[in-house]
């Protein structure tokens, strides 16, 4: 038998980075250094675990939609172990929302073919955390979100989900969508066999035309969600000082009572 594992992965500014928006208040990726979002390193993770502890044999295939940069995000998943991938570049892309991008990963999850298709719990630059739910609904599969275990056995994958209160075990037919969280398991390094590897796995590109989406589906004029104004973060004021000369800690004692901190 074979199992057939999506992972979708995102490119994202780096957060130590200096972050900007564009004129049109899209994310100024000119201005900053990208990556793959650490949050789906562990979907990659999670990905090469099920393949290390199944009996079956395991295509693990990476997608991103995104520019041209974004093949770093999938050659750094390519290197932790992945065996292909597939990049979604398209002009028309730009300022997609989570809705369109759903769609998106939706026609590309559908033409690369799957079994079990395993995100992040949410990226890193836009955190909405939506997307894995969106792609289950236009999919028509079961979702089981934010696992901090996962598993796959018998056509069907298993999980964990911790709670404030308590944990679920849960799990779904095969096929279905998951994401996982921060909790799942520390994601690998890539080895520098792995990173001389990745060189050579192949990475197709489609855009909109070979997934039969129209450009008025996607695209920041036609996204649900939009970020109608930005202003640059407060610079640091000075901070108050204390000086004790035997009389600090009632003095530190009424600044945090004036500020209702204590």
């Amino acid at each position: 038998m074979s199992l057939r594992i999506v992972v979708t992965v995102k490119y994202v500014p780096d957060a130590t980075g200096d972050r900007h928006f564009a004129d049109d208040l899209t994310v100024d990726r000119d201005d900053v250094d990208g990556l793959l979002s650490e949050l789906d390193e562990y979907a990659v993770e999670q990905a090469l675990q099920i393949s290390e502890n199944s009996d079956d044999d395991v295509e693990i295939t990476v997608l991103t939609v995104g520019p041209e940069d974004a093949k770093d995000a999938l050659r750094k998943a390519l290197s932790m172990g992945a065996d292909k991938a597939i990049h979604v570049e398209d002009d028309d892309l730009h300022g997609t929302d989570a809705i369109g991008t759903s769609l998106v990963l939706a026609k590309a999850v559908e033409k690369a073919g799957y079994d079990l298709v395993i995100s992040g719990m949410a990226s890193t630059d836009g955190t909405m955390g939506v997307v894995p739910a969106l792609l289950a609904e236009r999919l028509g599969v079961p979702q089981v979100t934010l696992l901090s275990e996962v598993s796959v056995e018998d056509g069907t994958v298993k999980g964990r989900r911790d709670g404030d209160a308590a944990s679920e075990q849960l799990e779904a037919s095969l096929p279905a969508v998951v994401s996982v969280t921060d909790q799942s398991g520390e994601a690998r390094y890539p080895s520098f066999k792995g990173i001389m590897a990745a060189k050579k796995k192949p990475v197709q590109s489609w855009d909109l035309s070979d997934l039969d989406i129209d450009e008025d589906e996607v695209g920041l004029e036609n996204a649900y969600t939009v970020v109608e104004s930005a202003a640059e973060r407060p610079a640091r004021t000075a901070g108050t000082i204390v000086k004790d000369e035997g009389e600090g800690g009632k003095q530190l004692a009424a600044f945090l009572a004036e500020r209702k901190f204590v």
